[in-house]
């Protein structure tokens, strides 16, 4: 099984950079979108509902603003659009595929750099994620939960953390709700199961020069319950052709989707 993630930036602007021609080529199973920003009727070009994938959008309210993706070459037994909770949902930031032994959810969680609203609002949801990842564990769900968590976990993650501890994305808060998540709950960050070379990231800033020097943040995960996380073969972080400013994420599993 091969699942890849991409924050997109837009997922019309990521095709107009040739997404959907790698994509062709990468034999995915699951491929996960976040930040959209589109309503489904935008996308009724076939390029957006590519041959051989069940296709499904969660969109914002808000026109030209987040929203999640998920294209699935096995048909979902079960779609489901949010969390159940109204001002998370208007946003697009969940959407899961229920299959018969696994669940995949495309992520995306808030960035808190717009200020203090937007930065309690991500605190918010995050305790609403991890009241629902716990209830899923304590049913014995098999989770991967993809996309842009917009926290880089540890100093490795983020090439500047001396210059970063305090701004969103690198705070103390957020860093320890990851490592509670993954110490204490039952779930892996699977990039970081097998070995990897330094300084592999996943998103640059668009300022200067950040993505040709490498100054970067590792914020896009594929996080797994526990019991997956010995089937994970392979990881990738694809840094070749530039769809966003954020790279697809590529993991392999030893695990088939029924």
């Amino acid at each position: 099984m091969r699942i890849v993630t991409l924050n997109a930036n837009g997922i019309r602007s990521a095709a107009n950079k040739g997404f959907f021609t790698w994509l062709s080529r990468q034999r995915a199973d699951v491929v996960c979108i976040q930040e959209t920003k589109a309503q489904e009727h935008q996308l009724s070009d076939p390029m957006f509902h590519p041959k051989g994938f069940h296709c499904h959008y969660h969109d914002a309210i808000k026109k030209g603003y987040s929203g999640t993706a998920i294209y699935s070459r096995v048909k979902p037994k079960k779609i489901i659009k949010g969390l159940g909770i109204d001002w998370i949902d208007q946003e697009g930031r969940y959407l899961e595929a229920q299959y018969n032994n696994l669940s995949v959810v495309s992520l995306y969680l808030p960035s808190g750099t717009m200020g203090e609203v937007r930065q309690d609002y991500k605190y918010r949801m995050m305790d609403e994620l991890m009241r629902h990842l716990k209830k899923r564990r304590k049913r014995g769900d098999s989770l991967v939960i993809t996309g842009d968590w917009n926290i880089a976990h540890q100093n490795e993650d983020i090439r500047n953390w001396r210059g970063n501890k305090k701004n969103s994305g690198f705070l103390p808060e957020e860093r320890q709700w990851l490592t509670q998540l993954f110490d204490k709950e039952g779930y892996a960050d699977s990039f970081r199961l097998l070995p990897q070379k330094e300084h592999e990231y996943s998103w640059w800033s668009q300022r200067g020069a950040a993505r040709d020097n490498n100054v970067g943040w590792r914020i896009d995960y594929q996080v797994v319950s526990e019991d997956l996380a010995p089937t994970l073969t392979k990881t990738r972080i694809y840094r070749d052709k530039k769809f966003s400013d954020h790279a697809p994420c590529i993991h392999d599993y030893q695990f088939t989707i029924e």
